[in-house]
Formats: C-alpha cells, sequence, structure tokens
C-alpha cells in the first residue's frame, strides 16, 4: 500500500494529536500533524494525569519521564474553607492492586507535549508541521482529504483517514458538522498561580479540593521550571464583573486574602480568566474523519479528567486505526471507538466533573453537611475509599469501556 492510502492526517499539535501521532508513527503509519500556531503552546493548564491515564503511558518510559518532571502526588484532600477543617484525604495507594500507578502524577501538558515531541522527532514516518491550519475537510469512498493554510499559501493533504484533536473550537467537528451539545457554566473561573507554600504555611498536599458556600477553590502545585514549584489557585467569578477588575492586582489580591489570609501580599506570576463548557460531540466518527480529547468533549476542570480523557481518546483511537490500517480488521471497529469514549465522556467525565463542582458549591446548609460527611464516610471506610478512588482516578470508566467493546466489538 502507498503511504497516501495509509496516512493518517491529524489536525491539532497538542497532547492528544502529538500523542496519537507518537502512537500511530511508532508503528510505521505515515502520520501528518496539522497546527496552527508556530511552536508547543506553554499552556499551564491541565496538569494532573490519573493513574489510568500512566498505566496507559508506560511505553517508551513516557510516564516515568512525566514524573520526572512534573510531581508525583499519591495524597488528595477535601477541605471545609469556613471551618478551616480538613474533611477526607484520599491516598490512591489503596489502589495498589488495580494500577500499576497508584498515584497521581502533576505534569503541564506542555511538557507531556514536549516529550512526545522529542519522540516523533526520531521518527522519520511522522510529520509535524506547526504554523499550518486545517481549513476544511472533504471526504470520498475510500480517502478524505484537507486544505491547510501554510506560510506558502493554502495545499491539500490527502490521507485514509483524519483525526480531529484540534481543540474545544474545532475546524474539523465544525467542518463535517457534528453537533456539539452541552451548555456553559455562567461564571467565568479564574486561575491565579503564585510560589507561595500552601504545603510548609497551611500544610495543603499537592492537590486540595475547598468547599465554600461563596466561592470554592480547587488549589494544587506545579514543579513549573523546577524547585520550589508553583501552586495554582482556581476559583468561580461573579459573572457580572468586568475582566479587568477579575484580573488586577487589587482583585487577585483580594480574592486570595479572603480565601487563605496571609501577613504580606502575595507574589502572582500567572493569572487566567477562561469560560469553561460541559459539551460532548454528537458522534466521535463520521466516515473517515474521528474526533479526540477538547474536540470530542469539554468539561470543567473540577477532578482533572479532560486532558486525561483525551489521552485515553488517543490511546483508543490510535490502537483501532492501526488494526484497520496494518490488520485488516473491519472498519466498524472504529464505531466501537465511538461507543466507548462517547459513552465514557457522557456517563463518567461530564457527570462526575459536574458533581465535582455541586460538592464544593453547595450553599444549603443541609445539603453541605451531608456531601461532607459522606466524605467523611467514605474517606473512613477502606472498601468505599477504593471505589470512590477507581472512579476518580479513572479506572471505573476504563473498564466500563472495555465492556462496551467485550460486547459489541
Amino acid at each position: 500500500m502507498s503511504d497516501e492510502t495509509r496516512r493518517v492526517l491529524i489536525a491539532g499539535g497538542g497532547p492528544v494529536g502529538l500523542l496519537c501521532a507518537w502512537l500511530l508513527g511508532r508503528r510505521g503509519l505515515p502520520v501528518r500533524v496539522f497546527d496552527d500556531n508556530d511552536a508547543l503552546q506553554a499552556d499551564p493548564r491541565a496538569a494532573t494525569t490519573h493513574p489510568a491515564t500512566l498505566d496507559l503511558l508506560s511505553d517508551d518510559g513516557l510516564a516515568a519521564d512525566m514524573a520526572r518532571i512534573g510531581l508525583v502526588a499519591p495524597i488528595f484532600q477535601f477541605w471545609d474553607r469556613p471551618t478551616g477543617e480538613l474533611v477526607a484525604e484520599f491516598d490512591h495507594a489503596i489502589l495498589g492492586g488495580d494500577t500499576r500507578h497508584p498515584f497521581v502524577v502533576q505534569c503541564e501538558q506542555f511538557k507531556t507535549a514536549t516529550l512526545l515531541l522529542e519522540r516523533l522527532r526520531k521518527l522519520p514516518n511522522v510529520e509535524v508541521l506547526f504554523g499550518h491550519a486545517v481549513a476544511d475537510v472533504a471526504q470520498s469512498g475510500g480517502a478524505v482529504s484537507v486544505n491547510v493554510r501554510g506560510p506558502n499559501g493554502t495545499a491539500r493533504h490527502e490521507g485514509a483517514y483524519l483525526i480531529g484533536a484540534d481543540g474545544g473550537r474545532s475546524t474539523v467537528r465544525k467542518q463535517c458538522g457534528i453537533a456539539f451539545d452541552g451548555f456553559t457554566w455562567p461564571e467565568r473561573f479564574i486561575v491565579l498561580t503564585t510560589p507561595y507554600d500552601f504545603e510548609a504555611q497551611r500544610g495543603y498536599c499537592y492537590r486540595s479540593y475547598f468547599a465554600d458556600p461563596e466561592a470554592w477553590c480547587n488549589c494544587f502545585k506545579v514543579s513549573a521550571d523546577g524547585p520550589p514549584g508553583l501552586w495554582r489557585t482556581v476559583f468561580p467569578t461573579d459573572p457580572t464583573q468586568s475582566d479587568s477588575d477579575l484580573t488586577s492586582d487589587a482583585g487577585a489580591q483580594a480574592r486570595l486574602q479572603k480565601f487563605f489570609p496571609a501577613p504580606a501580599p502575595y507574589e502572582i506570576v500567572h493569572r487566567n480568566l477562561y469560560v469553561t463548557h460541559q459539551r460532548v460531540a454528537g458522534t466521535f466518527r463520521k466516515g473517515r474523519v474521528l474526533l479526540a480529547g477538547d474536540a470530542a468533549h469539554v468539561n470543567n476542570p473540577i477532578g482533572g479528567m479532560g486532558l486525561n480523557g483525551g489521552i485515553q481518546d488517543a490511546v483508543n483511537v490510535a490502537d483501532k486505526l492501526a488494526r484497520v490500517l496494518l490488520n485488516d480488521a473491519p472498519e466498524r471497529l472504529l464505531d466501537v471507538y465511538d461507543r466507548q469514549r462517547r459513552t465514557v465522556a457522557v456517563e463518567f467525565v461530564q457527570e462526575q466533573s459536574i458533581a465535582n463542582k455541586k460538592r464544593l458549591e453547595a450553599r444549603d446548609p443541609d445539603v453541605r453537611r451531608k456531601n461532607l460527611d459522606e466524605l467523611r464516610e467514605i474517606a473512613a471506610d477502606p472498601a468505599r475509599a477504593r471505589q470512590f478512588l477507581m472512579r476518580s482516578a479513572m479506572i471505573t470508566s476504563q473498564q466500563r469501556a472495555a465492556a462496551i467493546e467485550l460486547a459489541e466489538a
């Protein structure tokens, strides 16, 4: 078979697209990746990598490299901010029999992308074209083509399949007319990053969640450029406040001091305000086009499930495409990809990320008390704690996907 009849085109050079390229390229398939940015983007978001995802990234030492340049976080905590009480602590060590990685790795997504790009540069059959934006998509019976705008104008590229891993505003998804149903949260989220050591000064672990009827918070540590690392705090905002007020020095200091009073002003090295959605594509497959990552599903960041879901998409779709292109597996295997990953996106990622938010923001005193009491009880019961962690670590969702394959493949 010629390269054209086996080539996989990928729109999007973030961690999901690059992982697809690596998994396909290392099996000998020709791959061409297009990304509209001029280079990898140093975006500090999406740092949490769950045990189920790390298990999928063990080949060629990728998970080990992520742990080396990131932070290993076996524990996470829930706090009641108004009282300052530690409500519950969960240790992934209880999952020692369920995963090879009974911990979370805090590794910012651009670092994961960098590790993948280093590996891709060793594969002569993989091309990564930065500064190239997919403009439109067309399909024929045996091929898919894209027009791509690059530094030298627009050119047409053809392949056997196209993976759309080009983010929440996916051109590929829109070009294919695939619905992206769901909703947008009325409040935007603000991220304030500081070198203030919440572990040394307040006893917080690397992943801490704070329930508060006025304004919940996620607080977690990333390695950044190396020791001592940085702490990222995530808060909801008032929809009526302007961007300038929310991101101003006065606004940022007031938010941090209200939540975490400190004797001196916080040093804030990064601030970002963003809109948050809960949406899932109507299908993850349309003919020779497959969607993965944010192009297929987006969610709020509480619990760190978005990029993990995207990485799991990439492993799943790359395996099935390789089987179709190299082993003459039937194309209906790609429909199984759609059923598996869309089911997980709806039943697990959407459901749990919404539940995580509602747990932290509950205002009714009785509901708050019930939520916190339930967390205490779960943490105190090893069997219930294990089940809770199986779900939060995304092991249960992987098992659900595998069951669909066994039943329907």
